[in-house]
């Protein structure tokens, strides 16, 4: 009994450190993301889905909402990073910019919540996807500029943030499911946790 009780802590406490730390969604290198940051986004998702009309739209759900939007904060990393290694970097002016070129392109303020609502992307996040994407643009010039055929740059982008993924390591908490390392992704599991729900409910 005794071993048996020694084996349950012993398992117990190979889930805890894959969790890095108490109160972490996730751990990209030294960098933690915590629950609460992931549960904030999507509680503001789900309180902005309330004010506008989602009848027409085909919106993530439960599990599939909590991992998508663990994956984005993930992801917001990994491309700082993988800008890091290339001497990227972007500005808040650059921010400022394409949020303005943004909201234009929604036909302004008053559209934007629909926009982002479709787009699965909480207002209080806009700024943290606007520096992933401007990254993303930035490197995929850089490796445009390096002779790689346009065709292949999504592949060529995909393959640096796999790879930094790997160099610095990514921890998912099982509650919101698993890390596949070969696509850098947050996927379901098992372990993975229940239909999420605002967390004032």
């Amino acid at each position: 009994m005794k071993k048996v009780l020694i084996g349950a802590v012993a398992a117990l406490a190979v889930v805890l450190s894959g969790c890095a730390q108490v109160g972490a969604a996730a751990t990209v290198g030294g960098t933690r993301i915590s629950q609460a940051t992931v549960q904030g986004s999507i509680d503001a998702i789900l309180a902005e889905r309330a004010g506008i009309d989602t009848s027409q739209m085909q919106l993530e759900n439960g599990e599939a909402l909590n991992r998508s939007q663990l994956l984005s904060h993930i992801l917001g990393v990994l491309f700082r990073e993988v800008g890091a290694e290339l001497e990227i970097t972007v500005t808040k002016a650059e921010i400022d910019s394409q949020r303005a070129a943004i909201l234009q392109q929604v036909g302004g303020a008053d559209q934007l919540p629909i926009a982002l609502v479709a787009a699965g992307l909480a207002a209080q996040d806009l700024d943290l996807y606007i520096e992933a994407r401007t990254f993303s643009d930035k490197i995929s010039s850089l490796i445009a500029a390096s002779g790689v055929p346009e065709q292949q740059i999504g592949s060529e982008i995909q393959r640096l943030i796999v790879a930094k993924a790997k160099e610095l390591g990514v921890t998912v908490n099982p509650r919101y499911g698993a890390w596949n390392p070969e696509t850098a992704d947050v996927v379901a599991s098992d372990a993975a946790g229940s239909a999420v729900t605002p967390s004032g409910n």
